[in-house]
């Protein structure tokens, strides 16, 4: 029992271990249970799973403020607010490869499952390097600070470049390099198949493969952006992980909610853009004002209100429009016609 109690990265083992086994109970439940089978989401289901992985996210960050106290408790929900955020921007590119592959909905969810497990591998490696440099050599921090407010005025700057699939150099790679199926082969990401010339039995990659990989791909440039986005908020470790990990889980119901209506969220970008500027800005300005760091409730009510009034915004600019699929200007939108690959095999 006393293992249990010993320290793991500045917290208890047992927290460490009680967080993981939930995340594989979920992972389970949703794997074995509710989607053993391949089929279409619909927006009711989507919704619903949306509301319960917020649901257990914010219950989550309500149990660290009741065990590491409120500070805590507040660093791990502003943590939470920016990833889950950012996560929906990363909705966009995932609905791009998508429809890039014409990647019928009914296999998207085994895409974006997968995708998930390798997430939470992905961010686990990273996370604990970030938070052993960040231990080594503070300074680092200050690094992570003004990268992401070089990104937040990028991403200002290019809010409207669209995502460009076949411009990615790993796409490029694995196309040239492996034999790629010019069509799905239902859920399969692997076939054996008899090459045309040569008329031997050789293994082939299908497009459903290609687009987990881009998927996957996509998710390590978010998380570049992310992860410094988080340990500028908090270097607690744990925080960092449980708010990351919670965020990503409750991503693949969130694209089934969200894609077909990402058009209307026009300003999210820029009000993204905002909170990267700010949460590496208040770094320098908790310096400049001779402060340890700026209060976390001042940063989570910031936070919260650049990005409310980004979402608000976005809705009544497009209040006044009767198709789904159309833009802001009146045009298809690029996400949701990539989202609509449902009739495309």
């Amino acid at each position: 029992m006393e293992l249990l109690f010993t320290d793991a990265m500045g917290q208890p083992l047992w927290m460490w271990l009680g967080f993981l086994t939930l995340v594989l109970v979920l992972l389970a439940l949703d794997l074995g249970v509710l989607n053993r089978k391949n089929h279409d989401i619909g927006m009711s289901q989507s919704l619903l799973l949306s509301a319960f992985y917020i649901s257990l996210g914010l219950a989550f960050g309500g149990f660290i403020w009741w065990e590491l106290g409120p500070e805590a408790g507040m660093q791990y929900l502003t943590g939470f607010v920016v990833e889950k955020s950012l996560a929906m921007d990363n909705i966009f590119v995932i609905a791009m490869i998508f429809g890039y592959f014409a990647i019928p909905k009914q296999y998207q969810h085994r895409v974006l499952v997968y995708g998930i497990l390798g997430v939470v591998v992905l961010r686990g490696i990273m996370i604990a390097a970030g938070a052993a440099i960040v231990q080594e050599y503070h300074w680092v921090l200050y690094l992570f600070a003004a990268f992401l407010v070089f990104t937040g005025i990028k991403m200002l700057v290019s809010s409207d470049e669209a995502y460009d699939v076949s411009a990615n150099p790993v796409f490029k790679f694995m196309s040239k390099r492996f034999r790629v199926t010019p069509e799905l082969h239902g859920e399969k990401f692997i076939v054996r198949r008899t090459d045309p010339l040569t008329m031997k039995r050789q293994t082939w990659i299908t497009p459903l493969l290609l687009a987990l990989v881009m998927v996957e791909l996509a998710d390590v440039i978010f998380a570049v952006d992310s992860i410094p986005a988080i340990f500028a908020i908090t270097t607690d470790p744990y925080l960092v992980f449980t708010s990351n990990i919670f965020a990503i889980l409750g991503l693949r119901a969130l694209y089934f909610a969200l894609a077909s209506l990402i058009h209307r969220f026009v300003y999210l970008k820029y009000a993204l853009s905002l909170v990267l500027v700010f949460i590496g800005g208040k770094i320098f300005v908790a310096d400049a004002l001779g402060l340890a760091k700026i209060p976390p409730m001042w940063s989570l009510s910031i936070t919260l209100g650049i990005l409310v009034a980004g979402i608000l915004g976005s809705l009544w600019s497009t209040r006044h429009e009767h198709k789904a699929g159309l833009s802001h200007d009146g045009k298809p939108s690029p996400a949701a016609a990539a989202a609509d690959t449902s009739g495309i095999v």
